[in-house]
């Protein structure tokens, strides 16, 4: 730009005022790409004057200081082409494209069959510079060198082997300044490279003979057996041992770690330590006398502890079904119990990891909603080590464009600002360098980091697969590859470290080990310490008794607290008006509703010390406006909480309206009640339907996890079900396949129909020491039915009733000629209708668990109906879903011999629900009139 132009461009307004926005922007862009703003601002921005000691990535308040003075002193800035100014602007701007795209020409692929062309922006004549500049010295900025200039070579060199090395170090997309200076300090002082000693060089190998060891001996003695061999991701389990030995260095008291079947077997034997003869007596077929069904070996889980310098660390591997990625909000829910229970809010004393398939972390979208999750103030846990075993091939025969639309199988993590580190498996010292930046990272900013170890895989998806057929390239070179044990040895030899005599003497002191069937890992250490003890809950069944009753003067003392709240806090009206009615309920002046005798069920168990825990959309204040737990104040929309302060010293109480989630937050809730059973843990849905979202969680952990992995759990789910004309997708909770899972005692399910009802459900929960799942047909209209109340004294009882009998006084058993069945909201219809018709011969029996059935309670109901003949079971739901199908045996075994029952109720449908009011309303009445009608 001619001299005359640039001094009337300084001289004109638009330097300052509403357009210093606009500039700034223009910068930016600048700062990212040269070429995204016109050759005039480019060059303007080319020669601006140098500050010293700063780089291209200015603050903003220093871009507005320099163009307000540029302004004001109407300074003249003359381009000299070629100059040394233009140069140095240059090798700051080399220095940036490296930091931001240095991981596309990085060396991260074993096999170098991932060919990426070369980046421009890398390249130095890009930034009109060349190897004629190498001797020149320049200023480095904040490039983490330790020298405040180098020259042109060795920086670029630097800058290589940092970026373009072993490891592709993504971090640019994070917008905190801290955090990525912080990387840059971490990767560049050291130029990417790990100092380790010597003997941590033979603790890695060491690593290495035993991932490679453990496959072959399997391989050679177990042919063909499906084991999803680690083979080819090796350095995996030097990996794990070093985040667990360095964790625990920095004071992690426990590790939980999730993973999917790919090298399960190899940590279970080479880091949690896992008697490998145990594992050998699993694939000739034998084992210990099962209680259940068991699972295949690479579900399994495991716990031990390992050894650190700074005491041992307690491992924990979740056990994992076949849906890969389900098990990772199952092991941050397992996560967040361990630091509650410790009190720990940074989560510096227990570590997350989740190790994922490249194919798995891209495609299923509950790895979406776990980050989504990561710093969500119900379910943070301090960040977590997200690992990716890359075999660079997919599930079974994909390629990586059919797996994903992004460059990387990682791109999903930016959405939280992860750092990502894609390192190459076989080269394992740069593995270990990745692993402790990540975990230092971790534990500083508290959010999680990815790490992807890119490797490849020996074999097929399993050993019977041949990968020949639909990968030929890839396995032709593979089965020439050496494995990252026989290359790690080598260079160590070759630098004079450890000598190859001295690597073989180590494969065959962990090949006897494995011939003698003693554990591989040295820092194995036996449990002195469960981190929860589940002995209290252990051998318990359904109908165990237990003693429930409550004091009616401590039932009132609760009732008065958490219906009151401080003077000073002004809540809105509705609200007002629900603790106006609290205060009257808990005086003895009014019957209560569903919402106080829920609230008070709380209370209870927080008074006797235990935790309450509920999460849901819109939990806080209840999805039907009922609970109200949590009051804004509508002055300052701070919030209070009157269980919370019930009294000093009792149990917490938490609740919190979740991410909009159903399977992830299922799955989490599953987590922490199987590491928390001293508690009450519910999930909501805001309505019961939305369970269908989180089906998995329901089919593969809380249905069957006691039966296949021995892991009990208290779960409690309220699933709002009903039908009130709200159409398909706001009626049912699909009460038939919660059923249909039900076997062997593994869970419960019940609809309760009264508030004292919900109130000794929920305490029983609790109070009973068996640890079960409860499932909750819970209510939507009965919050606030005229006649779904109950006194105080019902609540102290302590009993919740799986049946209820005919409660009618007019209704005299042997005048009885017809009994109803029935569960749910329908018993209030079914009455109204009643005593509409005034009938006295139709008796209303309220089964308010169905499973366990509750045989016995119900003969005895039955006992003084003998006589009858005509028994109906009614339901709202249409005849093949609800309890029809499912339970219609209980019923018939239960009536007297000689008689029938029959079905009122919606006819077969494919949807839950009509979508039109006016035909819900008729088909209700018919099927209540139908229920009611004696023949």
């Amino acid at each position: 730009m001619p001299e005359g132009v640039m001094k009337a461009w300084l001289e004109s307004s638009h330097l300052s005022g509403a357009n210093t926005a606009y500039i700034e922007e223009l910068y930016e862009s600048y700062l990212d790409n040269s070429q995204s703003v016109s050759e005039e601002w480019r060059q303007i921005f080319d020669n601006l004057p140098k500050i010293e000691g700063a780089d291209v990535e200015y603050r903003h308040s220093e871009i507005r200081e320099e163009f307000r003075e540029l302004a004001k002193q109407n300074q003249k800035t003359v381009v000299v082409s070629g100059g040394s100014d233009a140069k140095q602007v240059k090798v700051l701007q080399l220095i940036n494209a490296y930091r931001f795209r240095g991981h596309q020409n990085a060396s991260i692929d074993p096999l170098d069959l991932w060919k990426r062309d070369q980046v421009r922006d890398l390249q130095l004549s890009h930034h009109d510079l060349s190897e004629n500049d190498f001797d020149r010295e320049f200023n480095v900025g904040s490039f983490a060198s330790g020298q405040e200039q180098m020259k042109l070579g060795d920086l670029y060199k630097a800058l290589r082997n940092t970026y373009c090395g072993s490891i592709g170090a993504e971090y640019m997309h994070m917008t905190s300044t801290e955090e990525k200076r912080w990387l840059q300090q971490r990767l560049e002082s050291v130029q990417s490279k790990a100092q380790l000693t010597t003997a941590e060089k033979e603790e890695l190998l060491k690593g290495l003979i035993a991932a490679d060891g453990l496959e072959k001996y399997l391989g050679a003695k177990f042919p063909g057996a499906k084991r999803f061999s680690l083979e080819g991701g090796d350095s995996l389990i030097p990996m794990l041992k070093e985040l667990i030995t360095r964790a625990g260095a920095h004071g992690t008291k426990e590790v939980v770690m999730g993973m999917a079947h790919r090298g399960r077997l190899n940590v279970l034997v080479n880091v949690m330590g896992k008697n490998p003869s145990k594992l050998f007596d699993e694939f000739a077929g034998k084992h210990d006398d099962l209680v259940g069904s068991g699972d295949v070996k690479y579900h399994m889980g495991y716990s031990s502890d390992f050894v650190t310098p700074g005491g041992n660390v307690h491992l924990a591997l979740a056990f994992n079904p076949s849906h890969l990625e389900i098990v990772n909000p199952v092991v941050m829910g397992s996560v967040r119990a361990r630091l509650d229970r410790r009190n720990c809010n940074a989560g510096d004393l227990v570590l997350p990891i989740t190790i994922h398939g490249d194919s798995a972390i891209a495609g299923q979208g509950v790895v979406q909603e776990t980050f989504n999750m990561s710093q969500a103030r119900a379910f943070k846990v301090g960040g977590s080590i997200r690992i990716v075993v890359n075999n660079q091939v997919g599930f079974t025969t994909s390629k990586p464009e059919d797996t994903r639309s992004g460059e990387y199988c990682t791109e999903i993590a930016k959405m939280v600002q992860a750092p990502i580190f894609h390192v190459n498996g076989d080269d394992p010292e740069a593995v270990v360098l990745a692993t402790q930046i990540a975990l230092d990272f971790r534990n500083k900013f508290k959010r999680d980091v990815v790490i992807d170890l890119v490797c490849y895989r020996r074999h097929g998806h399993n050993e019977a697969d041949e990968p020949n057929a639909t990968q030929p390239l890839m396995y032709q070179k593979i089965k020439k590859h050496p494995t990252p044990r026989e290359m790690y040895a080598a260079k160590l030899d070759q630098e004079g470290s450890i000598r190859l005599d001295k690597s073989k003497e180590l494969a065959e002191y962990y090949r006897k080990l494995l011939d003698e069937g003693q554990c591989t890992v040295e820092q194995w250490r036996p449990m002195t310490e469960h981190s929860v003890d589940w002995s209290p809950f252990l051998g318990h069944e359904w109908d165990d008794a237990y003693d429930g009753e409550m004091s009616l003067d401590k039932l009132k003392t609760l009732a008065d607290s958490i219906a009151n709240f401080p003077a000073e806090l002004k809540v809105q009206s509705r609200v007002k008006k629900i603790y106006d009615d609290r205060k009257k309920m808990a005086s003895g002046e009014k019957l209560l509703d569903w919402g106080f005798a829920e609230n008070l069920a709380y209370a209870a168990i927080v008074d006797d010390g235990k935790r309450v825990r509920i999460t849901g959309q819109d939990a806080g204040r209840g999805t039907f406006f009922h609970r109200h737990a949590v009051l804004h104040n509508q002055k300052d929309a701070s919030t209070y909480l009157p269980l919370q302060n019930i009294r000093e010293g009792q149990g917490p109480f938490d609740v919190h309206d979740s991410v909009l989630s159903e399977v992830s937050v299922l799955a989490f809730e599953y987590g922490y009640t199987t590491a928390e059973p001293n508690g009450l843990t519910i999930w909501e849905a805001q309505f019961g339907d939305f369970a269908n979202c989180a089906q998995v969680v329901f089919d593969q952990f809380i249905s069957s996890g006691e039966q296949k992995w021995g892991r009990l759990c208290g779960l409690t789910m309220l699933l709002p079900h009903g039908y009130e004309g709200q159409g398909p997708e706001h009626s049912s909770a699909r009460l038939e396949r919660f059923l249909q899972l039900c076997a062997d005692h593994n869970m419960q399910v019940c609809i309760p129909s009264t508030p004292a009802q919900v109130f000794n459900m929920l305490r029983r929960q609790v109070v009973r020491p068996m640890r079960r799942p409860l499932v909750v047909m819970s209510p939507k209209s009965l919050l606030r039915h005229p006649l779904a109340v109950s006194s105080l004294e019902e609540l102290a009882s302590g009993v919740y009733h799986n049946v209820i009998g005919e409660i009618d006084e007019d209704i005299k058993a042997e005048n009885v000629e017809r009994v109803v069945f029935c569960s749910g909201k329908v018993y209030y219809e079914l009455l109204d209708q009643r005593r509409k018709n005034e009938q006295k011969n139709v008796a209303i029996i309220r089964v308010e668990q169905l499973y366990p059935f509750p045989e016995k309670e119900l003969a005895a109901e039955l006992e003084q109906y003998s006589h009858v003949k005509q028994f109906v079971w009614c339901q709202e739901e249409p005849q093949n879903q609800g309890a029809w199908y499912c339970s219609q045996h209980h019923f018939r075994q239960a009536i007297p011999d000689g008689t029938y029952l029959t079905y009122a109720g919606r006819k077969a449908s494919a949807a839950p629900a009509v979508g039109y009011m006016s035909v819900h309303v008729k088909e209700q009445q018919a099927l209540v009139t139908d229920a009611l009608n004696v023949e």
